[in-house]
């Protein structure tokens, strides 16, 4: 058999009505409602099973958002987030966004395992774990969770209740700046808990970043993770060549 006797692979059905909806999608603006299952299904004739698969895959996408009791509707475009070593306050305003942050919890406790790891610490050593709601235009953007070194940065809760920068009160109240960082890009499923914080269903694709910086001296300063809303944010990367 030859190369051109072979047949190209079917395209799945399901993949047919979403290719339908994305041409559908493109005509109209964000906070269109689409059509019910059953509408659509009558419409292309083919099952509500391919069509609900369809629709499925363009929420997880960001594309389509399902709003409970309201039905399914065209997303707000995705917010490109360039990814930089400065504080969500700093990067958000570059972006064009205001930013504002909700305090979760300001804490001491103890270092164990990864958290102890990250910033060279012994096990059981005093950290403060500070978890935050991360805004932009009002919109919940992240569930942050940064953890520091208790005896570096004494007194840390009590200057962050005040600042919303955490990189501001680092700098300008304990004269550390954060100069490299290694970042880690994974993705999971929201926790129940997330996906309240963020406006999302509980198993939603999140992508979750975890942040380990630096200061100039090579001391580690935080170990971040934060949770996004895979549906809502595009992150980017400015990468140039090693020089040799």
């Amino acid at each position: 058999m030859t190369i051109a006797e072979v047949q190209a692979p079917r395209e799945p059905k399901y993949y047919t009505v979403k290719r339908h909806l994305l041409e559908r999608i493109a005509t109209l603006p964000a906070g269109s409602v689409v059509p019910t299952e059953r509408e659509l299904a009558s419409e292309l004739s083919t099952s509500r099973t391919t069509v609900r698969q369809a629709l499925v895959e363009l929420v997880a996408e960001g594309r389509l958002v399902r709003r409970q009791g309201a039905g399914t509707f065209i997303a707000d475009p995705k917010i490109t987030w360039p990814l930089h070593l400065t504080s969500f306050t700093e990067q958000a305003e570059a972006n064009g966004f205001v930013a504002s942050t909700t305090l979760l919890a300001a804490e001491r406790v103890r270092a164990e395992g990864e958290v102890a790891a990250r910033l060279d610490l012994a096990e059981g050593a005093g950290v403060f774990r500070i978890e935050r709601l991360r805004l932009a235009d009002d919109r919940p953007m992240a569930v942050e969770t940064s953890h520091l070194s208790a005896a570096r940065f004494p007194q840390l809760t009590r200057h962050i209740r005040r600042q919303q920068s955490l990189y501001t009160v680092l700098r300008e109240t304990y004269g550390v700046v954060p100069v490299r960082a290694e970042e880690l890009i994974a993705t999971a499923p929201a926790s129940p808990r997330e996906a309240t914080l963020l406006g999302t269903d509980p198993g939603s694709p999140m992508l979750v970043l975890g942040r380990h910086s630096r200061a100039a001296s090579g001391e580690p300063v935080e170990w971040v993770t934060s949770w996004y809303r895979g549906d809502r944010v595009t992150f980017i990367a400015d990468l140039s060549a090693p020089r040799p």
